[in-house]
Order: structure tokens, then C-alpha cells, then sequence
């Protein structure tokens, strides 16, 4: 079943053009991947996708359902969604603070806010800081903060923006695993935006390509990375320069 579809997705800013007519679709429980160089739209398109910014043409449905409309529609189906960010954006308080906060905000009895809140700190390695400030924290254990915020409220698509690039291969592989395990254990569906090729590799079903703001192509992961169709693809996967 088809859980994401991006119709003809276009969007400016100012004068420059940050995506060009993109249109893909991601099924439920998968994991897409957006590759593409720093400046070809990756980023541009998690946000029109977590409702944080309009399209200026084209459409998104999320469950079937056209995510145009307004602030109180969008609301509803943002709660739906998580997302990483590629810095993590924690608020000066507990850790335990930080993650409740969803919760909270969705009026969650005390109770469960409790026990969500223990249980996701234990699936991302962080139970003995719960009451650690998030301000004194290493930089790989507040992005495992960030990935805790957005799982608790138990998300049916996962958006993760570059979500290791700043990470020491430890809490590379910490964030990965944890990756691994919710797609595989809750079905949540992921899209990850990531220059990692080999963690595009390690992680997704499919992939797509991102250049100059145009969808270049997508397909499954294997094919992509044996057998691009596009020449301008198997120049970025070999690292060389695109033009």
C-alpha cells in the first residue's frame, strides 16, 4: 500500500529553484532513500514533505489523503509524521523533558507519558540520562534525543535529514540499528536524506536520485547501485564530478 505520493512537486525560493516537477511514491513499511550532492533539493523535500513549507505546483498525498489544506488539516497529519533533522534542536530541559514534550502536547495522561518516555529512552541507549540537561550532552547522544522525540509518539513515517552526518561511527551504527529495528519490528516507514552512499546501501529497499532539484531517477536499491540508468546517477555513485 501506498503511503507517500509526491505529484509533480515543484518549489522556489526567491529566484532559485530548489525542486523541478518531482513526483515519486513510497510504500508502507519501506525504506526510501534520497541521495544527491549538498544543494540538489534533499532537504527542501523532507520539509514540503513534514508540512513545514507549501509547494509551489504539484501535490503530496500522505494515507491517500492530499496534505494541501489548512493549518488545522495540515496539523492533524503532521502528528502522523517525525522527523530528524541534521542538527539536533533540543530545548534547555531534561532529557526526559525534551521527549515527553509530544506527549504532553497531545494530552497524554502522566502515566503513559511516563512509561513511553522509559520506553523509548531504552530502545535508543539513553535510560540512565533521563535526567541529564539536554545543553550538557555529547553530540551523538542529543541526535539519539532527537530520534527519541520523534519516535514516541509512535510516528507512521519517519523523516531523517542527514540524521549521522555530524556523528562518530559509534553512534553512526547506534542510529542505524535503531533505524533497522523500528522499520523492522513497527513497520514504520522511513525516508532518509543522506550523502552516506554506503548507508543508503545498508539501509534502504529503494533509492532516488536528487540533482540540480530534479528527481533524476529511483528504483530499487541493488539496481540503482550496480545499474544506474542515467548517466549523470552512476557519476555521482562512482564519485565523480556531475555536470
Amino acid at each position: 500500500m501506498t503511503i507517500l505520493t509526491v505529484d509533480g512537486v515543484s518549489k522556489s525560493f526567491s529566484e532559485k529553484e530548489a525542486l523541478r516537477r518531482v513526483s515519486f511514491s513510497v510504500e508502507e513499511g519501506e525504506v526510501f532513500s534520497l541521495i544527491g550532492p549538498s544543494g540538489s533539493g534533499k532537504t527542501t523535500l523532507l520539509r514540503l514533505i513534514d508540512l513545514i513549507i507549501h509547494p509551489d505546483d504539484g501535490h503530496i498525498f500522505f494515507d491517500n489523503v492530499d496534505t494541501e489544506g489548512g493549518d488545522k488539516h495540515r496539523r492533524v497529519l503532521r502528528r502522523r509524521m517525525g522527523m530528524v533533522f541534521q542538527y539536533p534542536a533540543l530545548f534547555d530541559l531534561t532529557v526526559f523533558d525534551n521527549v515527553a514534550m509530544g506527549l504532553r502536547i497531545r494530552g497524554y495522561p502522566a502515566g503513559e507519558v511516563l512509561e513511553k518516555v522509559q520506553e523509548v529512552l531504552s530502545l535508543v541507549g539513553l535510560s540512565g540520562l533521563a535526567r541529564r540537561r539536554a545543553n550538557t550532552l555529547s553530540g551523538g547522544e542529543a541526535q539519539r534525543v532527537s530520534l527519541a522525540r520523534a519516535l514516541v509518539t509512535e510516528p507512521k513515517m519517519l523523516l531523517l535529514d542527514e540524521p549521522t552526518a555530524n556523528l562518530d561511527p559509534r553512534n553512526v551504527s547506534i542510529m542505524e540499528r535503531i533505524v533497522e529495528q523500528i522499520n523492522r519490528e513497527s513497520k514504520v516507514t522511513v525516508i532518509l536524506a543522506t550523502h552516506n552512499l554506503l548507508q543508503a546501501k545498508r539501509l534502504a529497499n529503494r533509492v532516488g536520485f536528487l540533482w540540480e532539484g530534479e528527481l533524476v531517477e529511483a528504483g530499487e536499491c541493488e539496481q540503482m547501485f550496480r545499474n544506474p540508468k542515467d548517466g549523470r546517477t552512476a557519476a555521482y555513485i562512482e564519485g565523480k564530478t556531475v555536470y
